[in-house]
């Protein structure tokens, strides 16, 4: 990157910082300390994904990129009754397949930037998550799900496929068979189900859903920062690697964990019986 690219991405940083969200709030230190919250908005729309949440969620992860020496995790979640209920069919229906190709790749690379943050991400799935809203929390790195949610990808009852990711995270996350199943059928399932394919890591009431994904990011809050992103990281090249060549990665990120002081200070405190005070470096 030349200079005139840093200071044009760091001018773009300073201006996402001021500007004003329609579709969804973005908080830091919420609900706890050193954590960020994307919250989608659109209650009355059941958060449907469209052309402008995308491009705002996009803005969202630019914020929270320029701050995440101050943030360990991120949790996004829905306003309402829906985490999102599915893509905002009314504006889908308009498109030709060029614009239809523009909006689909829109929302794919938001969702790829989501996934590689360098923070821990917890879908805290509160309500409907269809379609694109079961995709974009497939883009997380744990789903926890209330007992009412309902989870699928529909989008063949529409006439189209899951395409923004949902056709490959999916089939990643629960195998082929499963993945088919869902797909195929275009048939929703209950949060219980959800839970026995693997797709979400727990389902809690409604009312407990915040504690549980408050208790989950306390612990990752209390652990070396930089050991949890480079743990992310190296459990992620398991998807895209053979064995030999994640354990070299792997390898290589547990080498890089001796080059902080964080590493001395949790292992001196384990020693000390104390508690550790990581500071990320």
């Amino acid at each position: 990157m030349n200079s005139f690219d840093y200071f044009y991405n760091q001018a773009k940083s300073y201006k996402f910082m001021s500007e004003e969200f329609s579709t969804l709030k973005l908080t830091f230190d919420d609900p706890i300390p050193n954590v960020a919250t994307i919250m989608f908005n659109r209650p009355e729309a059941m958060n449907a994904l469209n052309s402008t949440l995308i491009g705002e969620l996009d803005l969202a992860i630019n914020e929270i990129e320029f701050k995440k020496k101050k943030i360990r995790a991120v949790v996004i979640t829905g306003a309402g009754k829906a985490f999102i209920a599915g893509a905002d069919i009314a504006e889908m229906v308009k498109l030709s397949a060029i614009q239809a190709r523009h909006f689909l790749f829109s929302a794919q690379q938001t969702l790829n930037r989501l996934e590689n943050l360098s923070m821990p991400t917890i879908a805290m799935i509160n309500g409907f998550a269809l379609g694109g809203g079961l995709e974009t929390a497939l883009a997380c790195d744990i789903r926890v799900a209330s007992k009412k949610a309902l989870l699928g990808l529909p989008e063949v009852s529409l006439g189209i496929i899951p395409a923004a990711g949902g056709t490959q995270r999916l089939t990643r996350l629960i195998g082929v068979g499963k993945a088919k199943l869902m797909i195929l059928t275009g048939k929703n399932i209950k949060a219980d189900k959800a839970f026995e394919y693997g797709i979400v890591t727990s389902v809690v009431e409604p009312e407990e859903l915040e504690d549980e994904v408050k208790g989950i990011l306390k612990d990752i809050v209390s652990k070396a920062p930089i050991a949890v992103s480079l743990a992310k990281k190296s459990i992620e090249n398991a998807l895209n690697e053979n064995l030999r060549a994640g354990l070299e990665l792997e390898l290589d990120k547990g080498v890089d964990c001796f080059l902080t002081q964080d590493l001395r200070e949790g292992m001196t405190a384990f020693l000390e019986k104390r508690k550790p005070e990581y500071k990320g470096i």
